[in-house]
């Protein structure tokens, strides 16, 4: 079974595909809750190349490795990916007139429900979108 999440941002593609692609950024946005964090990650951005993501809770009960294979990068446009555990994932990047729209199509895994996934995976697109235009506002300010 896969599942669709998508979110607006209101940012330049190539500001979104930084944001999606950088290390420092990644760990800025990569977590559903605010309740966790994202305190390392490591990005070989190509076909072939390994990622990986630390995901932990902030009161250290408990963590994770996001960890994957890129399978197609197509820069600004879209990223294709293989987990460790086999699952596939798709994001692309749709530019529009007032930013851009990022669609995450994953397939699901086994432990949790595809309804309690769909949210987790939102949320971290909310964090995405609030990193981006948080800080693209900040800039905006000091120019």
């Amino acid at each position: 079974m896969k599942v669709t999440v998508e979110i607006v941002v209101a940012a330049s593609v190539s500001r979104v595909w930084e944001a999606w692609t950088s290390p420092e950024d990644i760990m800025s946005w990569n977590f559903a809750i605010d309740e966790w964090c994202c305190p390392a990650a490591k990005v070989d951005l190509k076909a072939g190349g390994k990622f990986n993501y630390r995901m932990e809770a902030k009161d250290g009960s408990m963590g994770f490795d996001y960890r994957g294979e890129f399978t197609k990068i197509s820069p600004f446009n879209e990223i294709q990916f293989k987990l460790d555990d086999g699952r596939s994932v798709t994001v692309e990047f749709n530019e529009l007139e007032d930013g851009v729209r990022v669609i995450e199509t994953f397939e699901v895994e086994d432990q949790n429900s595809a309804e309690q996934q769909r949210q987790g995976w939102q949320g971290i697109l909310g964090n995405f979108k609030k990193h981006i235009e948080r800080n693209s506002f900040q800039r905006t300010q000091l120019t």
